[in-house]
């Protein structure tokens, strides 16, 4: 039998990182039964470490943060050959994957992403920008999927992808003005132009009449995917429905505060309130079956 590398203390760690910075994971990850919860704390733990090198780096150089990003990479390799990782969320994370038998393919999407980050700032096509969301958010779904002990046949793991996909797409939105700060523009070029913007134009930070339309397009988009995700979600172990659904709403519900505030995600962060969390939650406590299958049934799939 493997030995543990993560102590209580390590884990408890994780769960403070995933609370402070994953506000509605964290908030939905509640509803998973004890034994799963652990797991999740790790894998945010796992990526949000080094998405935090990445994202503010403060005094860190691009080099250095590569370094970093290696290391990060080397101890996740000896750790899961059963070297004992110097990080408590590695500790964490090694014990999860190991655990659940997380395919390592997808852990290395997800650190591949993370380097891209350091020289990739724009991309050409929404394919292009698919790629780069495989490995930063599809693979993260891909990996929840194992530590939720689902299905993971390939139409399970596809609608996880989508999912991972449309949460990703819905933080690009919400988080134009933030990732212009760090010179990032993940609106795919050839969207931009499609409706007779250019990055000048997204750097002004005004919202015209084709900007609106701009973000109606990927609105619709992201929508789609979480209609693509849906019976994924109703495909999954009956204690793990909750978890999920109530995530997948209340990130789809950003997209509607996007809306509400006439699309300026320049002076507005678009997000869910405490309160609008609580009622979603107790909605899906007591109606989670029904509103799974409403949503369901408008993705067209048939039960």
């Amino acid at each position: 039998m493997k030995t543990k590398f993560s102590s209580p203390e390590d884990i408890e760690q994780c769960r403070v990182i995933h609370k402070k910075f994953g506000t509605t994971y964290y908030y939905s990850s509640l509803r998973f039964p004890k034994r799963i919860q652990w797991r999740v704390h790790a894998i945010y733990a796992f990526v949000r470490v080094p998405d935090e090198w990445v994202d503010n780096p403060g005094e860190l150089t691009p080099e250095d943060r590569l370094t970093l990003l290696r290391d990060w990479k080397d101890q996740m390799i000896r750790g899961l050959n059963g070297e004992r990782p110097d990080h408590f969320a590695m500790r964490a994370f090694c014990d999860a994957a190991s655990e659940s038998r997380i395919p390592i393919e997808e852990m290395l999407l997800f650190l591949n992403a993370m380097e891209m980050d350091i020289s990739k700032c724009r991309y050409e096509t929404y394919e292009e920008l698919r790629d780069y969301m495989r490995g930063s958010a599809s693979a993260i779904g891909v990996m929840m999927c194992y530590a939720m002990c689902a299905r993971t046949d390939y139409d399970t793991i596809a609608r996880a992808k989508a999912l991972g996909e449309a949460m990703q797409l819905t933080n690009f939105l919400r988080d134009i003005n933030e990732d212009l700060g760090r010179g990032r523009i993940y609106l795919p070029l050839e969207d931009i132009a499609r409706f007779g913007l250019t990055e000048k134009d997204i750097k002004r930070g005004i919202v015209t009449a084709q900007f609106k339309e701009l973000m109606k397009f990927e609105i619709n988009r992201a929508r789609e995917l979480y209609l693509q995700s849906d019976f994924g979600i109703y495909k999954l172990p009956p204690k793990m429905r909750k978890a999920v659904l109530l995530s997948r709403l209340l990130y789809s519900q950003i997209l509607d505060q996007i809306e509400k505030n006439d699309y300026d995600v320049f002076s507005h962060r678009a997000h869910t309130t405490s309160v609008h969390k609580a009622k979603c939650a107790l909605r899906v406590v007591l109606h989670d079956e029904k509103i799974l299958t409403k949503l369901v049934a408008a993705s067209g799939v048939r039960i």
